[in-house]
């Protein structure tokens, strides 16, 4: 077990905690100091629960350090930087960038519903971040509003890549195992398919639904409940989405080879981010301008909320 707060515990005798910045089913996350390169970073434990039969601790620490090993793979600003995997007490610990701000989660809880063009934003970043795991391999299989961080410095950042899948890499998970997040996971994953670079894809649908409609889709009030609605019933038309309404819907189709690319849906997102609109087909209601970009402004929007921005 970690010490309280303020017993300044060093792991591997060099990071120091110092106090926790969250805590989840599987851990906590400390703010340390590294006594060595003289600065603060963020530090992840597992917490295995008592009782838990020691094959399914050591799969555990597995999975924390694949999370690691995933995420280092992935150079990109959006992506959380992993600095090191310390030892100590028989444990892994996953050493990382201090990233000040809040996560998405937090600010959901503290705000409501975000307008159409924030949500926007903070998907599009996401969605960069998606892309470059994608494209080295890594499905990410856990996007939720608690995985996105906004900086104060103004970056979104996607973190815990725990139960990220690498291609190449085994299974880690049992038979018939479900993990995740259920109302963020795709039909596909619910039905026990193998996974590909669409489900990250549905997931942020469930995010950006999420995000402008104050609620998720397809929850309900259990995860055997929850599950079935993600495979069987249809989405629930988006009320607050405007502008967003194509790009959600998009992603949300139950049929991955239906389903936005990434690609698609980034550009899209960006559209509206900066004001423009998107249709479900093929075609933007946006001017292009040379070289195959947008010109956003033909379409944007006016008053307040045009200079709204992800929180800083």
């Amino acid at each position: 077990m970690s010490e309280e707060p303020g017993s300044e515990r060093v792991i591997a005798g060099r990071y120091r905690l110092l106090s926790p910045l969250g805590e989840g089913g599987m851990g906590t996350v400390w703010r340390a100091r590294d006594e060595v390169l003289r600065r603060e970073v963020a530090v992840k434990e597992v917490r295995a629960p008592a009782g838990l039969p020691e094959a399914d601790v050591r799969r555990m620490y597995a999975r924390l350090e694949r999370e690691a090993w995933a995420a280092a793979r992935v150079a990109h600003r959006n992506v959380v930087t992993v600095y090191d995997v310390a030892t100590d007490d028989g444990r892994p610990w996953i050493v990382m960038e201090l990233v000040r701000g809040l996560s998405l989660a937090d600010v959901l809880d503290a705000e409501g519903p975000l307008e159409p063009r924030r949500a926007a934003l903070i998907g599009a970043e996401v969605l960069a971040a998606l892309r470059a795991a994608h494209a080295a391999g890594v499905l990410h299989r856990d996007v939720k509003p608690a995985n996105v961080l906004l900086s104060d410095d103004g970056r979104v950042v996607l973190t815990d890549f725990g139960i990220a899948r690498v291609d190449g890499s085994s299974a880690l998970t049992m038979t018939g195992e479900v993990i995740g997040s259920p109302e963020f996971l795709a039909p596909e994953r619910a039905l026990g398919r193998t996974p590909g670079p669409e489900s990250d894809l549905w997931s942020l649908g469930v995010l950006l639904y999420t995000a402008v409609e104050g609620a998720s889709p397809f929850r309900q009030d259990t995860p055997l409940s929850t599950l079935r609605a993600v495979v069987d019933e249809e989405l629930p038309p988006p009320h607050r989405a405007g502008a967003l309404a194509p790009v959600v819907e998009g992603l949300l189709r139950k049929d991955p080879a239906e389903r936005l690319t990434g690609e698609r849906a980034e550009r899209d997102l960006r559209l509206v981010g900066a004001g423009g609109s998107v249709t479900g087909q093929d075609t933007t209601r946006a001017d292009t301008v040379p070289g195959g970009g947008f010109a956003p402004t033909v379409t944007a929007r006016t008053g307040p909320e045009a200079s709204r921005t992800p929180p800083l």
